[in-house]
C-alpha cells in the first residue's frame, strides 16, 4: 500500500470530471420535480444519451454533434414518459422505472457496432497564463467545455427558479397545481417543457461518459449514475447550488475508491466499488425524515377540470 502514489491535484481535477455526468442529469431532475413530476427513467435516458452521442460523434468524427444527438435522444426517450404520465396519466414510479428498463434494453441493441471503437477526442480548453498556475490551473482551468457547461447549467437553473416570471411558474406549478391551473397557467405544457430539458439534461451527462470520461462503449456503463442523480436531488433539498456540491462529493468518493485501489489499499475491491452506493441509501435515510422542502405536488397526477 502506497497512499504517497495519490497525486491530490489530479485527484481534485479528477474528482471534477467524476461529477460532470451527476450534475448535468441531477440538475435536470431537479427541474423536473420544481415542476412537480418524479421522473424515476433519468439511467435510461443517460444510457441513450450515452449510445447516441456516441455512435454520432463516431460516424461524424464531431464530438459537439455527438453531444447534440445526446440531448435529443435523452429529450426523445423523455417524450415516452410525457406519453404515459402526462396524456394517458399513468402512474409516475411506474412508467419511470419502464422508462428505465427500455432505454438500457434500447441502447445495448443500438450500441452492439460501437464495443471496441474509439470515439473523436474533445480538446481541453486551455487558457493562457492562467491554465498554466500551478495547482490551481490543472484543478479549475484544464478542462473540457461541457463541465463548465455543466457549472454554467448550474448557475442559469438557480437564477431561473429564483429571479424570473419562468422560475416562479415552474415553482408554483410544482407547489400546488390545482391552484397554478385556476390562475390560468398551462399545467401539463409546463410539466411538459421541464420533462423534455430534463431528459436532454439526462442524455448529455450520459454522453459524457461514454465520450471524455470512459471514451469508449459498453453495454450498461452509466452503473447506476442516473440512480444515485436521483438521490442527488433530495440530498440537494432540491437546491442547484446543493446539487452542484453533492456531485463533487459523490463525485469525490467514486474517484476516491478508485485511487484506493490502485494504491493497494487493504481493503476488498468491492467494498470499495459499493462506497458510492452505500453512501448514497445513507444519505436517502437520514434525509427522509425531512420531506418539508420537496415539492408539495411531486409525484401527483393532475387532472384537468373541465
Amino acid at each position: 500500500m502506497d497512499l504517497g502514489e495519490i497525486n491530490p491535484v489530479l485527484l481534485i481535477a479528477s474528482l471534477m470530471v467524476a461529477a460532470t455526468p451527476l450534475l448535468l442529469a441531477a440538475i435536470g431532475e431537479l427541474v423536473v420535480e420544481k415542476a412537480g413530476v418524479l421522473n424515476l427513467g433519468v439511467e435510461g435516458m443517460m444510457i441513450v444519451g450515452a449510445i447516441s452521442g456516441f455512435a454520432i460523434s463516431v460516424e461524424t468524427g464531431s464530438p459537439w454533434l455527438g453531444f447534440i444527438a445526446a440531448a435529443i435522444g435523452g429529450a426523445v426517450l423523455s417524450l415516452l414518459f410525457v406519453l404515459l404520465t402526462q396524456v394517458a396519466l399513468a402512474n409516475q414510479v411506474a412508467s419511470g422505472l419502464a422508462l428505465t428498463l427500455f432505454g438500457l434494453g434500447f441502447s445495448a441493441l443500438m450500441g452492439q457496432g460501437y464495443v471496441g471503437i474509439k470515439p473523436p477526442d474533445m480538446a481541453d480548453i486551455h487558457i493562457p497564463v492562467i491554465s498554466d498556475i500551478p495547482v490551481i490551473g490543472p484543478i479549475l482551468f484544464q478542462h473540457d467545455p461541457i463541465l463548465y457547461l455543466g457549472i454554467a447549467l448550474t448557475a442559469a437553473v438557480w437564477a431561473t427558479l429564483k429571479y424570473t416570471r419562468v422560475g416562479l411558474i415552474l415553482r408554483a406549478v410544482g407547489e400546488n397545481h390545482d391552484a397554478a391551473h385556476a390562475l390560468g397557467y398551462k399545467v401539463i405544457k409546463i410539466r411538459i417543457l421541464a420533462i423534455l430539458f430534463g431528459g436532454a439534461c439526462a442524455g448529455l451527462g450520459g454522453a459524457y461518459i461514454s465520450l471524455i470520461r470512459v471514451p469508449q462503449w459498453t453495454e450498461g456503463m452509466t452503473a447506476g449514475v442516473g440512480w444515485i442523480a436521483l438521490a442527488l436531488v433530495v440530498f440537494a433539498s432540491w437546491k442547484p447550488w446543493r446539487a452542484l456540491l453533492g456531485a463533487y462529493l459523490f463525485g469525490g468518493i467514486t474517484v476516491l475508491q478508485l485511487n484506493l485501489q490502485a494504491a493497494g489499499v487493504a481493503i476488498p475491491v468491492e467494498y470499495l466499488a459499493m462506497s458510492p452506493y452505500i453512501i448514497t441509501i445513507l444519505v436517502l435515510v437520514i434525509l427522509s425524515a425531512d420531506k418539508s422542502s420537496a415539492p408539495a405536488s411531486l409525484g401527483r397526477t393532475f387532472h384537468a377540470s373541465h
